[in-house]
C-alpha cells in the first residue's frame, strides 16, 4: 500500500505552498486523498510523481494549460513539441522585444530634442507617436510592407507587456465577524491546518455551515513562516464555545483579481513590491504592525470553483 503524506509535510518537502497544491488540485492536475474518518489532505505516491512533474515544468515557464495538455496525453512526443514551441515563443519574443527597442530608441531621439513647454514641440511629439503606431500596423522595420503575422506578434507581445502591469484597486470590506485557524490565547503565533479546522467551523455552525461557509478568506500568514491563515465569516449570534480565535475583519485593502495561469503566490510577490514603492499607501499586515493578514477573497457569488474570480487582498493604510 502506498505511503500517505499530509499537505503540510509535502508543503514543505517540496518547498511549494500548500495553497499551490490546492490550486493544482482545483486545476485537474493532482489529486488528493481524504477519507470521511480523517480531515487532513493526503497524497500517494502517484500523486506525488505528478507533483514534481508539475514543478519541473513550472521551473521552465511552461503554462498550466500546456501542463494539462501534457498529462491528458502522456508521452515523450507532446513534452518535446511543447518544449520546441517554448523555444519559437522565446525566439520570437527576443526578435519582437529587439524591434520594440528600436522603436523606443527612436522616439527618445526625438524626446531628447523636444521642449515640452512649447506647444510647438509637443505637437511634433504627438505626430512622431503617431507615426510609430502606423509603423507597427503597416510597415515592416526595414521599411517594407509589413508581414501581417509578424504585426500580429508584435502587437500581442505588446498586449503581453502591458498585461504584466497590475491593475490595483482600492477596496474597503465591510466589517464582518470572523472565525480564523489561529489558536485562542497564542497570540496569533499557533495555527491548525484547514481540515482541523473545517471540523469545527461545521460544529459551532450547525445548520447555517453551507450558508456562511460562502464568505471565506485564506492566505499565508505575514508573521509565521509556512502559516496559511482561514478565516471564515461567523454570524453575530453564534457562540464560540472552541479553541480558535475570532476577530472583526474589514478596512482598506489594495485588490488584484488572480489569473487562471498566475500563482496566487507570484501574484502577492508583485503586489507587495508595488505598495513598497507607493508613496500613497502602506501595507499594513500583522508583521507589519497591523492586525490583518493578507488574504484571498471569495464571496458566496464567487463559489463554484473557478479559481479565476478570487481576489487577492493586501490590507493596508493611507502613509502619513
Amino acid at each position: 500500500m502506498n505511503e500517505l503524506i499530509k499537505i503540510k509535510d509535502v508543503s514543505t518537502s517540496y518547498g511549494v505552498t500548500t495553497r499551490s497544491l490546492r490550486y493544482y488540485e482545483d486545476m485537474g492536475l493532482i489529486q488528493s486523498i481524504r477519507g470521511d474518518d480523517y480531515a487532513y489532505r493526503m497524497y500517494d505516491e502517484t500523486a506525488i510523481k505528478r507533483l514534481q512533474q508539475i514543478l519541473i515544468l513550472r521551473k521552465l515557464n511552461i503554462s498550466i494549460k500546456d501542463i494539462k495538455r501534457i498529462f491528458e496525453k502522456p508521452g515523450a512526443e507532446i513534452v518535446l513539441e511543447i518544449l520546441r514551441e517554448k523555444v519559437d515563443d522565446i525566439d520570437d519574443e527576443i526578435a519582437l522585444l529587439h524591434e520594440l527597442k528600436q522603436i523606443v530608441l527612436d522616439f527618445i531621439a526625438h524626446f531628447n530634442q523636444a521642449d515640452f513647454s512649447k506647444d510647438s514641440d509637443v505637437k511634433l511629439l504627438y505626430d512622431k507617436a503617431k507615426e510609430i503606431e502606423t509603423q507597427i500596423v503597416n510597415v515592416d522595420y526595414n521599411g517594407n510592407p509589413s508581414n501581417k503575422s509578424d504585426v500580429e506578434k508584435l502587437l500581442r507581445l505588446i498586449e503581453k507587456q502591458d498585461q504584466k502591469s497590475l491593475n490595483l484597486r482600492i477596496v474597503e470590506m465591510r466589517p464582518m465577524r470572523v472565525l480564523s485557524n489561529y489558536l485562542k490565547g497564542t497570540n496569533r503565533m499557533e495555527l491548525h491546518s484547514e481540515e482541523e479546522f473545517d471540523v469545527e467551523y461545521k460544529r459551532i455552525m450547525g445548520k447555517d455551515y453551507k450558508h456562511y461557509h460562502a464568505e471565506h478568506f485564506e492566505g499565508h500568514s505575514s508573521h509565521m513562516k509556512g502559516g496559511y491563515i482561514i478565516t471564515r465569516r461567523i454570524p453575530n449570534d453564534c457562540v464560540n464555545n472552541g479553541p480558535y480565535e475570532e476577530y472583526i475583519l474589514g478596512g482598506l485593502f489594495v485588490a488584484e483579481s488572480t489569473k487562471p495561469d498566475i500563482e496566487p503566490g507570484e501574484l502577492w510577490k508583485t503586489m507587495t513590491k508595488a505598495l513598497n514603492e507607493s508613496t500613497t499607501y502602506e501595507i499594513d499586515d500583522i508583521a507589519s504592525g497591523g492586525y490583518r493578514d493578507s488574504i484571498y477573497g471569495c464571496n458566496g457569488d464567487l463559489l463554484g470553483g473557478d479559481f479565476a474570480y478570487w481576489e487577492c487582498l493586501i490590507p493596508v493604510k493611507k502613509v502619513k
